[in-house]
Order: structure tokens, then sequence, then C-alpha cells
């Protein structure tokens, strides 16, 4: 004998459920807290640059590049002057010293490599001549840049 286990379901109203499977799942408050943090690292960093860029610009330098990717690192600001090629390393934090302290040897490799790899399509290639500035920013705004900082490095 055949038992129709489902019979019950024949006669049974359907129940639509309702899901939205385009909701995002709630956010990680810690998660959300960290990528604020995250952008207005971002932006404090893009404000620095901006007032760094003006400095330069005003003394007569040419722009070549910002946030130049390339040779495994990034390059803040790329300016055409003094007979070559000048790269700057923005830092910004509450005071200049922290700043300056922020930069590692390991990113110091990097910038260089990465300034080695832009000056290859420059006419004058690996003779071109090269100055590593560090552009500080402290929380005041206030701007010091110290030229040829990465030399001694």
């Amino acid at each position: 004998m055949f038992i129709d286990r489902y019979s019950h379901f024949k006669n049974a109203t359907p129940v639509q459920l309702e899901m939205d499977f385009d909701a995002a799942p709630p956010e990680n408050p810690a998660l959300v807290k960290r990528r604020a943090r995250g952008r207005r690292a971002y932006l404090a960093g893009q404000a620095a640059e901006d007032a760094v860029d003006r400095l330069y610009q005003k003394k007569g330098y040419e722009i070549l590049a910002r946030r130049w990717r390339g040779g495994g690192g990034e390059i803040d600001l790329i300016y055409r002057g003094d007979g070559g090629c000048v790269f700057v390393e923005v830092k910004q934090s509450a005071d200049f010293d922290r700043a300056v302290q922020s930069l590692r040897p390991a990113q110091i490799r990097r910038l260089m490599q990465a300034a080695s790899v832009f000056v290859a399509d420059e006419p004058m290639g690996q003779m071109t001549a090269m100055r590593f500035d560090v552009a500080l920013v402290n929380g005041r705004g206030e701007t010091e840049i110290r030229e040829n900082a990465l030399w001694a490095a």
C-alpha cells in the first residue's frame, strides 16, 4: 500500500517569504571605525600633498607626477627642477618629529627603486640628476621641507 506523505500539503495555502538578498549584512562596528580612520588619514595625506605641491610650484618646480607607482613603490610628488628630477615623500603627523620617524628604511629603498624606474623614461635615463626631499606637515598644517634628506639613508 502506498502512503502519500505529502498529501497534507495539497490543500495548504502557500506562504510567501520575502527576503532582501541585496541587503548588506550588518556592519561590524570595529570595521566601520577602521574605515573611517583610514578615510580621514587618506584625506589628511591628500591635503598635506596639496599644501606641499603649492610650495614647490611657487618655487618654480614643474610637477611631473602625483602618487606615481612603479618599481614596487609609490612616490608622492615628482617635479622637474634644479636640472633634474626631485622626488618628494610627504609625511603628515601631529608634529614634525613623529612625521620624520614614520619614514622607515624599507620605504626609503622602495622610493629609490621607484625613482630609478621613473628616470628610465627620462631623456638622460639613469644619468638624470635626482634629489630626494622629505616634506613634513604637522597637525597645524605647517610644512617643513628637508631637501636631499634621503641621501644619508
